[in-house]
């Protein structure tokens, strides 16, 4: 029997893999470093990431475990979004992604102590032009610091600034669950 671990603190993330019916556990281990080649393309980052952290549970893996890793990052034009550090941060993501199209990527990695399988998902996000009021709302009512490029699709923001959404949205609330079932089919 495997003993699948979710090695995020993601409130999201929990509830989309408990989504896939799977009883799984939550192991954090904190500090790991999440630094990336500055040479690596943009589209790669998270899954690069991903598979950094999984490096970082296997030396405490037991031999039943699965251990499920993700990163995900908001791509606008060749630059990486990552978590805003501040309120002023948030609201420059914000405007820039306003009235544009930008890439959220998550990067997966499956991790047991017999094989490795890595993989990333991208989904096409369109947001309208967002006016400045809107962005302040957002910012200082749902405070999204702990967020990729500064938003969560599935708050406030999304349902009165996302016009269209090409592939998953779970992929941009951060798992892309369809996928990782579809993986650990074939594990």
């Amino acid at each position: 029997m495997v003993k699948y671990i979710l090695a995020s603190n993601s409130p999201r993330r929990k509830e989309l893999l408990a989504g896939l019916g799977l009883d799984f556990q939550v192991r954090v281990i904190d500090g790991i470093d999440e630094s990336y080649p500055v040479s690596l393309p943009a589209s790669d980052v998270a899954q690069y990431i991903a598979e950094k952290k999984a490096d970082a549970y296997r030396a405490t893996m037991a031999p039943d475990e699965l251990i499920i890793t993700a990163d995900t990052v908001v791509i606008v034009g060749h630059d990486i979004l990552g978590k805003p550090k501040d309120e002023a941060d948030a609201v420059r993501m914000l405007r820039e992604l306003s009235g544009r199209t930008h890439q959220v990527t998550t990067g997966v990695c499956l991790l047991t102590s017999q094989k490795q399988r890595s993989f990333s998902v991208t989904t096409d996000v369109t947001f309208k032009q967002l006016t400045d009021d809107e962005i302040l709302h957002y910012v200082r009512h749902y405070r999204p610091f702990d967020k990729a490029g500064a938003y969560g699709i599935q708050e406030w923001i999304g349902y009165i600034g996302v016009t269209g959404l090409n592939g998953s949205y779970y992929n941009v609330m951060g798992l892309p669950v369809q996928r990782i079932y579809t993986e650990l089919q074939k594990l």
